[in-house]
């Protein structure tokens, strides 16, 4: 790739981004893009009685763009971040800062060593060319030249830096969890244990009566009471066909309203007949007896306090291992209620099958890539495809080609990855929402890592030497040390194009303003529209930033040039999803931080990924000394993650009992231990899909309007 190339991919995404963030400050302020850009502070849960910046009249300010939202970013403290969002919220904003501070120092540092070393140095390359992209790489160093020690220098510097910044980093979100694990005293979880392989009670043949009797009898003085799951598809199939008659009816109610016919009466009188058959149906499958036969082996066991529930989580309770498995509960709303459902013999089945298509997506996507790696190759594209020749004509157009059309191609099919992976973890039957998304997460850093790092590597090289790969596979390490540095402009690109393009039109939202225009002309023309509210998506941010860390880091010491981008890359993304977390997307559930972990993990693989090209780096120009001396540091880093294992990590997986009895000390002294758990004994069954509350109509029976079971009724 030509410095022509990288001024072209520059100049279309920062064009790009320049484009989308006027329209979206422009596209913000206008009353009916309020649904989209104001989503989450329209929602009646997340009410915060601010006014939002719309302008009504037809005036000026309401069609000139604003940088007003820019600063706000920077003005709002952590603590209000953690008490509006929760602290997942806080571990991404934490990580968008991890990025800034880490390359702002390498930044630095490579601009100060390790450019001017890199560029003023007798290159051993054959031809030096001025103005190529790799006179400001390692590349440009003479081999065996001991100005490579400054290299060694800056590795050791950057990798002590970053293991510093990730011990500030876990030690504080582990303080930051255990403290808001007391704020969220009243949260149901605390007080709850999820017990799976439930067998069935001898006696009545109930597997609720086995729960109770287990309970009673082994934790008689902490237990309290306990919430079945039922096999309610029929009563979900019931409730929903009742809301859609409900709604109908409403709309019949309207019309007859405006036209006064006695078809309409009929009509209405024929519906509340079926609304009311339907809401019997569903009160009399609702009914304790009805129930009883519909018991799946999974229960909700609430204890007293949150130690006695943090025992029974942590300890195995009967001598077949494989019966009455316990762990701590999800919180209510964060409950995958179908997957619980799922026989625990056949989750084995189901994880094999995830990974299974998970492999054949990466082989798939194997295709892509290297199509884009193709295209990044012009030179030897003309060789294979002489057609290709054409774009020569065209002033410029080689440069845009190459420069730019790879990486949006590469980020166009990306976009599809996450919600790839977040529907085979959800077949991999994990209990919570949250579990999914922290399984998509990995999934989608380790595809990304294979198919858009790795991958990348190996074709772009290929398509340079690939017999060499075939007829001495010992040298493939020092060839991968060597393609590193070779597809640094390649990588310079993705950054720019992930950064500057993606963030922007995260921002922008242009499909979904674009769709409720249409959706407003067609069938959705003089209905009420409501916020278009989802879920952050943490499965497709957190990868994706951390392979950006991951690109980072291995190129840090390789291709400093490519660090200032990375630091306006982490700054520009900050300032988009504080202002989508604030504004557009809505926090269903708050795992306290469990997201950390995992990035701490990718960031130590980045750090490990980094010292094993230099030290290929090392090797290949002959520098032996310093590979060997870069051996002793992979050893440091593998130890200090071992420590945070052993320091850090079971305070994420666990509910530590020193917590647990403190918060329930402070609720003993404020009199609020009997209200919490007692609220917790029926927040499962009040969030139970199949348990929804029947919302009496004007013709349905008022008696039969709360046809849900007592937390010990059977």
């Amino acid at each position: 790739m030509t410095p022509e190339s990288l001024i072209a991919s520059a100049s279309i995404n920062i064009g790009l981004a320049l484009v989308a963030l006027w329209l979206f400050s422009v596209l913000k302020k206008q009353p009916r893009n309020a649904v989209v850009y104001y989503a989450r502070r329209l929602s009646d849960r997340h009410h915060h009685h601010r006014p939002l910046s719309l302008h009504s009249s037809l005036c000026l300010p309401r069609f000139l763009p604003s940088v007003a939202w820019i600063p706000r970013a920077f003005r709002v403290p952590e603590d209000d971040i953690l008490s509006r969002h929760g602290l997942d919220a806080l571990v991404l904003i934490r990580l968008f800062k991890f990025g800034i501070r880490f390359f702002l120092l390498c930044s630095l540092l490579g601009a100060s060593l390790l450019l001017p070393v890199d560029y003023y140095n007798e290159s051993d390359l054959p031809t030096r060319r001025e103005y190529s992209m790799d006179a400001f790489t390692i590349s440009n160093i003479t081999r065996g030249s001991n100005k490579l020690w400054v290299h060694f220098s800056c590795l050791w510097l950057i990798s002590f830096y970053a293991l510093f910044l990730l011990h500030k980093e876990y030690k504080e979100i582990l303080v930051i969890r255990l403290q808001q694990m007391g704020e969220l005293r009243h949260r149901a979880d605390q007080f709850t244990v999820l017990v799976r392989q439930v067998p069935l009670c001898p006696e009545h043949n109930t597997r609720g009566c086995a729960v109770d009797h287990f309970f009673s009898k082994h934790h008689r003085f902490s237990y309290h009471s306990y919430q079945m799951l039922y096999d309610g598809k029929d009563l979900e199939y019931l409730l929903g066909k009742q809301k859609k008659l409900k709604k109908e009816l409403e709309d019949k109610r309207h019309t007859d309203l405006l036209s006064n016919g006695s078809q309409e009466h009929k009509q209405i009188s024929t519906s509340e007949e079926k609304l009311r058959e339907i809401t019997n149906m569903i009160c009399h499958l609702q009914s304790e007896t009805m129930l009883s036969e519909k018991e799946l082996p999974v229960a909700f066991v609430t204890f007293k306090s949150r130690r006695s529930a943090a025992l029974a989580a942590q300890t195995q309770q009967h001598s077949n291992p494989l019966e009455l498995i316990t762990e701590m509960a999800p919180e209510p709303r964060d409950v995958s209620w179908r997957n619980l459902a799922i026989p625990q013999k056949l989750l084995p089945l189901n994880k094999i099958g995830v990974i299974l298509a998970a492999a054949l997506l990466t082989i798939f996507f194997a295709i892509p890539v290297t199509a884009v790696q193709g295209i990044a190759k012009y030179e030897k594209l003309k060789k294979w495809f002489p057609p290709a020749m054409a774009i020569e004509f065209i002033p410029g157009l080689s440069s845009v080609v190459t420069g730019y059309l790879p990486s949006a191609i590469l980020k166009g099919f990306m976009y599809i990855i996450p919600f790839a992976m977040l529907g085979m973890a959800y077949l991999g039957g994990s209990i919570s929402k949250s579990n999914e998304e922290i399984k998509a997460c990995n999934m989608v850093f380790y595809f990304l890592m294979g198919n858009i790092f790795f991958l990348s590597l190996i074709s772009g090289s290929l398509l340079d030497e690939i017999g060499e790969y075939l007829t001495h596979p010992r040298d493939i390490p020092s060839h991968l040390a060597a393609a590193v540095s070779a597809q640094a402009e390649f990588f310079m690109t993705y950054i720019l194009t992930d950064g500057l393009s993606g963030f922007s039109l995260e921002i922008l939202q242009l499909g979904l303003v674009l769709f409720d225009i249409m959706r407003s002309c067609t069938y959705g023309r003089g209905k009420e529209r409501t916020p278009y509210l989802f879920s952050f998506p943490y499965f497709r941010v957190i990868p994706t930033v951390s392979l950006s860390i991951m690109i980072g880091m291995i190129y840090a010491v390789v291709a400093p040039l490519m660090l200032p981008f990375l630091v306006g890359y982490f700054c520009l993304g900050y300032i988009v999803y504080f202002n989508q977390m604030e504004d557009v997307y809505e926090t269903t559930y708050d795992t306290c931080g469990r997201f950390w972990p995992f990035i701490h993990h990718y960031i130590f693989v980045s750090i490990i990924l980094m010292q094993i090209t230099m030290v290929g780096l090392f090797g290949l120009k002959s520098k032996p000394s310093a590979a060997i001396a870069t051996i002793p540091l992979i050893l440091i880093t593998i130890a200090y993650n071992e420590y945070c294992k052993i320091r850090f990590l079971p305070s994420f997986k666990h509910f530590p009992i020193q917590t647990a009895v403190e918060i329930d000390e402070e609720d003993e002294k404020n009199g609020e231990m009997g209200t919490h758990y007692g609220d917790a004994a029926t927040a499962y069954n009040r969030h139970q899909p199949c348990l929804e509350r029947v919302i009496s109509s004007a013709e349905a029976p008022t008696n039969l309007s709360q046809p849900l079971l007592g937390t010990e009724s059977i």
